[in-house]
């Protein structure tokens, strides 16, 4: 992954350390939200099986209302965050996936095939399993259900371990989640969207076009993006087609480009720095003088111009989704009655084909599949990682939980499958998460 560097000269005996890559960042971030996620998840299902669960239910169906007369737009709280906050989820989850297309793991064709294959073999299997147990059933459309991986709970885990789970582990198991996102993305577009309305996805795709036009047109300001994002967020909302899909189209529209390059930046830094020092007075002076704010704007431009839209934006909301949103989507829709049976349900068709899909389907599919591609040369094995600890990946991919709570709702109308559903999906995510602890907590062995 590429760092961010501090370049100057040397200050006495000081220098400035590296800084903390985006990469690392992200892993941070991720590690805070698997346990806030954690904690939201445990407040909701105390919440939802005590005294007070009415109140816990009757909280996401307050009504919500958005616009004047004609253009007013009422919904349940419940479906402003399913509908509204996860777009927004999506929105950062299509930047990541555009990051890592261009600078990333899946930049390169030779780095990005391992990952690739582990993603795909890890979404077929657990769907196949689930449809094996489940095909011409009252709940067959359930099968994206158990294909999905819940990347903050994931790193969390591995960010607990320490230094048995190295860098590289985590690089491979982020690839793998956004792969698995962008099947995520498709499965919900294709699979799990309403009856399509044509004048609706018309205006979507006018919106898109405009904002690919101010891409075109090289427009850096987030202002017009978000103005026009809004609009299509409407659009597709009316149009059938699941509206966080808005998401992932507008990321794609974010530019990625810088304005200058890094040379440049630290050229014209260090003209600028050597600007402030020459204006510098003798006499302290408790603000800048003329020359030295000239120069401090210029440095705020050129630091502005080495990093695109797309990383501002991305380090922006990255904190909000991660320490916020996700952990409201899981307090509105983990909560689920345990007491009256819950448990039994685990024994339904649909239960078990979540919950093999997450545990087994994950590690057959990334597992198998790889080794059979490196078995068979098609693959190569990232150096530096032993099977044992991509095996331990697969545990930890068949933690689905956030993703997989929300396709569920769109998978089901059932209030009873719903119920059903998250009841699997957190035993499967807990089992995967212990399981995959146990798998990485061994002593590490001899990497082949």
């Amino acid at each position: 992954m590429n760092r961010l560097w501090l370049s100057t000269k040397k200050v006495g005996r000081n220098r400035i350390r590296p800084a903390l890559s985006t990469f690392q960042y992200f892993l941070r971030e991720e590690g805070y939200s698997g346990i806030l996620l954690l904690l939201a998840t445990g407040l909701a299902l105390v919440w939802s099986n005590s005294a007070l669960s009415p109140y816990y239910h009757d909280l996401w169906q307050i009504p919500l209302s958005l616009g004047v007369e004609k253009f007013l737009l009422s919904k349940p709280l419940i479906l402003w965050i399913n509908d509204g906050l996860m777009a927004i989820f999506f929105f950062v989850v299509g930047m990541e996936i555009k990051r890592e297309i261009q600078v990333g793991e899946l930049s390169s064709p030779r780095q990005a095939l391992f990952p690739i294959v582990a993603a795909l073999g890890g979404m077929l299997i657990p769907a196949l399993i689930y449809l094996a147990l489940n095909f011409g059933g009252k709940a067959a459309q359930g099968w994206g259900i158990p294909m999905a991986t819940d990347i903050a709970f994931a790193i969390g885990i591995l960010s607990l371990m320490g230094k048995r789970a190295p860098l590289k582990l985590k690089i491979f198991l982020t690839a793998v989640a956004i792969v698995d996102d962008i099947g995520a993305v498709l499965v919900i577009a294709i699979f799990y969207s309403g009856r399509l309305e044509p004048s609706a996805l018309l205006m979507a795709g006018l919106v898109f076009l405009l904002l690919l036009l101010l891409n075109r047109m090289k427009v850096r300001s987030p202002l017009p993006y978000a103005f026009l994002g809004v609009f299509l967020w409407l659009s597709i909302l009316q149009s059938g087609v699941h509206a966080t899909v808005a998401g992932v189209l507008l990321a794609a529209t974010i530019p990625s480009k810088q304005r200058i390059n890094s040379k440049r930046f630290l050229d014209s830094s260090r003209a600028f720095l050597a600007s402030f020092e020459k204006a510098e007075e003798e006499d302290i002076e408790i603000l800048p003088n003329k020359e030295q704010r000239a120069a401090l704007h210029a440095l705020e431009v050129a630091a502005e111009s080495v990093s695109s839209p797309l990383q501002r934006l991305e380090h922006a909301l990255h904190p909000w989704v991660a320490l916020a949103i996700m952990p409201i989507f899981a307090l509105a829709n983990a909560g689920v009655a345990l007491s009256g049976g819950g448990a039994g349900n685990l024994l339904e068709p649909e239960a078990l084909g979540i919950i093999l899909g997450l545990v087994l389907g994950k590690q057959i599919g990334i597992t198998g599949f790889t080794w059979l591609g490196a078995r068979l040369g098609w693959i190569s094995k990232p150096r530096g990682l032993s099977w044992r600890q991509i095996y331990g990946a697969s545990w930890l991919a068949g933690i689905g939980f956030t993703m997989s709570l929300f396709i569920a709702s769109l998978a089901y109308s059932d209030a009873g499958l719903i119920a059903t559903a998250k009841i699997a999906i957190l035993a499967a995510s807990l089992i995967s998460a212990i399981g995959g602890w146990l798998v990485l907590s061994q002593k590490p062995a001899r990497i082949r």
